[in-house]
């Protein structure tokens, strides 16, 4: 078995800087379009209904980055704490595959699976 990769933290600091932009600039771009729908608004029964579909997914969406920023704020504190990379579950070192796939990851792959369980 391939020994995991060492960690960059460097390269991962730059990775969750650029994520946490794109997030931000996610939201930014959405925060119109999330406005209630205007029930008064005279559009069709159907075009309402659309409407409020495609506004209720855009929440979703939303608080899915914003708990995506979170965690990203999260990690980049544990950097500058020089905590990165340590489970905030049992304290075990996270495997650097997964923190290269996930750099936000708080949680080791067994944390996390019971988490879910």
């Amino acid at each position: 078995m391939s020994e995991p990769p060492r960690l960059d933290i460097d390269a991962l600091r730059t990775r969750l800087e650029e994520l946490r932009d794109e997030i931000r600039e996610l939201l930014r771009g959405t925060a119109e379009d999330a406005r209630p729908v205007d029930l008064d608004q005279p559009i069709g029964r159907v075009s309402r209904a659309d409407a409020m579909q495609q506004q209720s997914m855009l929440a979703a969406n939303r608080a899915t980055a914003q708990r995506r920023q979170q965690q990203v704020e999260a990690a980049l504190r544990r950097i500058a704490e020089g905590e990165y990379g340590e489970c905030a579950a049992c304290g075990e070192d996270i495997d650097p595959r997964r923190l290269l796939a996930q750099p936000e990851a708080p949680l080791c792959v067994a944390c996390q699976g019971l988490r879910e369980r």
